[in-house]
């Protein structure tokens, strides 16, 4: 099985819920974030993608790192990702204007495990969300977690 490196935020409402996008001729709704590009870092691709995705422009100083973590991918069968995800520090007003590929957009509240979520979202940063986990760690450079 391959292996796709992404990168990906938590952007919440004022009640907790979280942002999740559905990609244009897919059925899985996944954090915003995308595929990295050659040299770039986790964090860059995190603020490109959702620029390019979401319209938002969002300052890297104030992304905090959730984790990097792995889980089968939604939407390629016979691959992975691993995941550098970030979570974004200010509460979003209303849902985001989508962009690009994406073709909805949809807020979940943390404890969901709705089987339209992606593996990743539904099976690791959700329950990390729920945990407490909220991004505080610099860098990616934090533990890994297997599904």
């Amino acid at each position: 099985m391959g292996t796709l490196r992404i990168a990906a935020v938590v952007l919440r409402d004022r009640t907790g819920r979280v942002l999740s996008v559905r990609k244009a001729g897919t059925e899985a709704f996944m954090l915003p974030g995308g595929k990295l590009e050659p040299g770039e870092t986790g964090l860059q691709a995190a603020v490109r993608e959702v620029a390019e995705e979401l319209g938002r422009e969002l300052d890297p100083e104030r992304l905090g790192f959730l984790g990097c973590f792995t889980a089968p991918a939604a939407n390629e069968p016979g691959f992975g990702v691993e995941c550098d995800v970030f979570v974004w520090s200010e509460p979003l007003e209303a849902l985001p204007t989508v962009r690009e590929e994406i073709a909805e957009a949809r807020w979940f509240p943390a404890d969901s495990r709705d089987p339209v979520l992606a593996p990743l979202s539904r099976d690791v940063v959700f329950p990390a969300l729920e945990r407490g986990d909220d991004g505080d760690r610099r860098g990616p450079t934090g533990h890994i977690t297997t599904v």
